[in-house]
């Protein structure tokens, strides 16, 4: 992994093929490794002619922790991803981001729609529009000796992703209570570029992928059947969605 400064935090991130960029934004406690290389999203777009730069977000994998929540919240986490690119000397990319990287990626287009020709956004939908679920529950989730006494199955299972990835669980605890505001319809309207929502039928955490589609100008959704919110993620289905419509071709 190579790094960067983005305005005094360290950010480490992955550039690897040549051709037209695509940035990867991960989500809530994973990391580039875990949410694109092992599951071989970077080594599939790099294949197919892309350049793909993805970003370890602050607070996770070799990126710098940081402890006050302050600190976090979609508009710094979107500009270390448009810094990135700064920093790389890019004017224009793609971004796929997945579920707290898709409401990153969604962040960051409308700070700059300029940078971004087309969005991918993958574990969102409808709930959107509602107030965010990363609640002081998922903290006290991350901050508890005995993850056996979390009674809520969802933060249970981020709980035990974050362990099995050797997430530091206080930092991932101080960007839980960093809240964000849900998105405005409205707001999203203005967005112009094509834009790609994909979530799991079962995916409790998105809701339903096509109102969030339908809220911007040219959107389109695909929904994956008997996928939750993990086990979209490496669905062959979910990168046939994907190639298509970088192909143009997913109506």
């Amino acid at each position: 992994m190579l790094s960067f400064d983005s305005d005094g935090v360290g950010i480490a991130y992955s550039d690897e093929g040549e051709g037209e960029p695509i940035l990867l934004i991960h989500g809530f406690a994973s990391n580039v490794a875990a949410n694109w290389g092992d599951v071989g999203w970077i080594g599939a777009l790099a294949a197919a002619g892309r350049r793909v730069i993805a970003l370890d977000n602050r607070g996770h994998g070799q990126s710098e922790k940081l402890y006050d929540p302050s600190c976090y919240g979609a508009p710094s986490m979107a500009e270390d991803a448009r810094r990135l690119l700064d920093h790389l000397g890019i004017a224009r990319a793609d971004v796929m981001g997945y579920s707290m990287g898709a409401r990153l990626s969604l962040a960051a287009a409308m700070m700059a729609p300029e940078r971004f020709p087309l969005l991918i956004l993958g574990g969102i939908g409808a709930k959107q529009f509602e107030t965010h679920l990363r609640t002081d529950a998922m903290a006290q989730a991350m901050e508890t000796a005995d993850p056996e006494s979390i009674e809520n199955p969802l933060f249970r299972s981020f709980r035990g992703f974050a362990d099995e990835q050797g997430e530091d669980r206080m930092a991932l605890a101080a960007l839980s209570r960093a809240q964000d505001a849900p998105f405005e319809r409205s707001t999203l309207s203005a967005l112009s570029m094509p834009v790609l929502v994909v979530a799991g039928a079962r995916d409790e955490l998105a809701g339903d992928p096509e109102q969030l589609a339908r809220a911007v100008p040219d959107g389109r959704a695909v929904t994956l059947p008997g996928c939750d919110h993990f086990s979209a993620i490496p669905h062959v289905l979910f990168k046939a969605a994907v190639f298509d419509f970088l192909d143009g071709t997913l109506e």
